[in-house]
């Protein structure tokens, strides 16, 4: 069992990790950013109206007002109407339900997540995914039907941008005023903004002299590329295209973009892990002979998994919990869970305390004082990428391309992707890698792209280059908070993050932030909005039965919550800084402070905690009124 680590030097593997992660690391860590706004703010224009809104300006008093109408908006809205809170409006800057579903309609773009516990409110809505994999055509269509089931269009102002929001201590009221002239007040504010939801644009040089044709993906200009977000780009016949950034995004569109173009230059500063993808049609039957309750244990179940705690069935069997599978695969038979552990505790997602607790169910003490963990877990997650490195030669014929597509990193280092198609599209001969080595592109001209005063002249630049993380809340969130004694979320946060249940912030009463942080944190970010929904719309009802107007969270709360987060915090500073940048470490930065980071015993546990809070129905740690 322990003969692997003779198979190689793991010195010599951190080493290589080491020079490629040193390469790409900057000095100005989120700042080799800009925002989007000035001459950059068409990036952030909404392509997807057919008509704009016109409406008057409203003032309205309501019970609860919903900032962002993606998943984390509507599932507010719909448990707090199953709870008999009906007097809610639900604020969404675009033109429909979706958040991020509805800005992301790149060609290919999909989720990497299962359907069947990636959509929440199945049994409720008895929606049948197409596939094992939901394309965001499909998904944005749920949402639709979400919003339109449960009435929330009667709720929504759409195409409206909130401008701030205040809080008035003498009626105990959120004020909140939009760009379209709306004086609301409500007595609760749920802030559900979402974590990725504002575009960033790399700080090039001559960016703006580019005279052709610019857009992000989050904004996907299909005037300009014809077809749909199932493909078939007409519009690019003839053109010259550079794609600029190879995470997430630019593996699903890139296939799509190589298939129409004339000539695409794919820009890479660091290439991403790709495994096999492998969708598959929905059983409908199957699905429909599911027995009650089966969503929340079958999202239970990836959680646990993902967690490192033993399951007795792996009954999601997707391409996040495959990877262990494939990892694991030829051991012992409780081998797999002990490692599975291991390298979850690596990835920063179990902290060192609970593997130990939870390996004991597979190993005497005897063996867990023989075996060196840190160890286990790196030959673990050599022999994993060396797979996943080894699939790209398999696929790509050039050598040199395949070489330079191959990730130098720890598995978890960035988010894992999963796709048939990307890879082999570097087989095509008008497609071109051009790999930066991990310095990004040099600078723009009117004419194009330069890297190593090489010119390449395009007629359109795409930016894959993902959304804002780290960057101050109201920053990312596109208004300020002003709680009591006119302080400002930002100043508050300062420091870095203070909550109750990462929801509940002392000097912010009658507010509600959904988030990752100082949270449970999940792959599968659906399922944790859904329970912090259903978190919120219990307090906001308990307050109600009760004639409570106010609610804050105390400072002993507050303090003895981040006190927890800290002790909890999983021991991930050595792994993260051995990491190659990415919004993972704040840019090769690392965190701030650790009570920047999620709960530390994993998702499942959080929302078993918060359970069992509302069970006892005190309301504790609250100051109310």
């Amino acid at each position: 069992m322990y003969d692997l680590k003779d198979q190689v030097d793991l010195e010599t593997v951190r080493e290589k990790y080491r020079v490629e992660r040193d390469k790409r690391v900057r000095d100005d860590g989120n700042e080799q950013y800009q925002q989007v706004d000035g001459d950059f703010s068409y990036f952030v224009d909404d392509p997807y109206l057919e008509t704009a809104i016109s409406r008057a300006a409203q003032q309205r008093d309501l019970e609860v007002i919903i900032i962002g109408g993606g998943f984390g908006g509507m599932l507010s809205a719909v448990h707090l109407q199953q709870q008999g809170i009906n007097e809610i409006a639900i604020i969404e800057k675009g033109g429909g339900f979706g958040g991020t579903w509805y800005w992301n309609r790149y060609p290919g773009a999909s989720c990497d997540i299962e359907s069947y516990i990636y959509f929440p409110l199945m049994e409720e809505t008895g929606f049948v995914p197409a596939h094992k994999y939901t394309s965001a055509s499909e998904t944005l269509a749920y949402c639709q039907e979400i919003a339109e089931q449960f009435n929330l269009y009667d709720k929504a102002l759409l195409q409206t941008e909130v401008v701030g929001t205040r809080w008035d201590e003498a009626t105990c009221r959120w004020l909140v005023e939009t760009d379209q002239g709306d004086k609301l007040n409500a007595r609760y504010v749920v802030h559900s903004n979402g974590p990725l939801n504002r575009p960033k644009l790399p700080a090039i040089s001559g960016i703006t002299d580019f005279k052709g044709h610019t857009f992000h993906t989050s904004r996907w200009d299909y005037g300009y590329t014809g077809g749909t977000s199932d493909g078939d780009l007409t519009g690019l016949k003839g053109k010259r295209v550079a794609v600029i950034g190879t995470g997430a995004t630019a593996i699903q569109c890139v296939p799509h973009l190589g298939a129409s173009a004339k000539q695409l230059y794919v820009f890479q500063r660091t290439p991403s892990s790709v495994e096999v993808r492998n969708n598959s049609a929905t059983d409908g039957e199957w699905l429909k002979e599911q027995p009650p309750g089966w969503h929340e244990q079958r999202r239970r179940n990836f959680e646990k998994i993902l967690a490192g705690k033993p399951v007795r069935e792996d009954l999601v069997r997707d391409g996040w919990t495959d990877a262990f599978r494939d990892l694991f695969g030829g051991l012992q038979d409780k081998a797999p869970s002990r490692r599975r552990l291991a390298l979850w505790t690596l990835s920063g997602l179990v902290n060192p305390a609970f593997y130990r607790q939870g390996a004991r169910a597979y190993l005497t003490d005897k063996a867990m004082d023989f075996m060196n963990v840190r160890e286990e877990m790196e030959l673990a997650d050599y022999f994993k990428m060396e797979r996943i490195r080894g699939r790209v030669d398999e696929i790509v014929d050039d050598a040199e391309t395949a070489e330079r597509l191959k990730p130098y990193y720890r598995l978890f280092c960035k988010r894992p992707c999963f796709h048939d198609d990307y890879l082999a599209t570097f087989n095509r001969p008008n497609v071109v890698l051009v790999d930066t080595n991990g310095q990004g592109v040099e600078r723009m001209t009117e004419n194009g792209v330069v890297f190593e005063n090489v010119e390449y002249p395009v007629d359109c630049i795409i930016f894959a280059t993902g959304f804002e993380v780290g960057t101050d809340y109201a920053r990312r969130a596109g208004y300020q908070i002003f709680g009591t004694q006119a302080q400002s979320i930002s100043d508050k946060w300062e420091g870095g993050m203070q909550s109750f249940h990462g929801m509940h912030v002392n000097g912010f009463p009658n507010a509600f932030f959904y988030g990752p942080i100082q949270s449970g944190f999940s792959a599968n970010f659906t399922y944790a909005l859904d329970q912090q929904s259903q978190h919120m719309a219990y307090i906001v009802a308990a307050a109600k039965a009760r004639g409570l107007k106010r609610m804050e969270a105390s400072t002993k709360a507050e303090k003895g919550w981040v006190d927890t987060i800290i002790k909890k915090a999983r021991d991930t500073e050595s792994f993260q800084e051995a990491c190659t940048p990415g919004y993972y470490n704040n840019e090769g930065h690392g965190n701030q402070t650790q009570a920047n980071m999620a709960y530390g015993e994993g998702p499942v546990a959080f929302f078993d905690l918060l359970a069992e809070w509302r069970k006892r129905d005190q309301l504790e740690g609250f100051d109310t009124a």
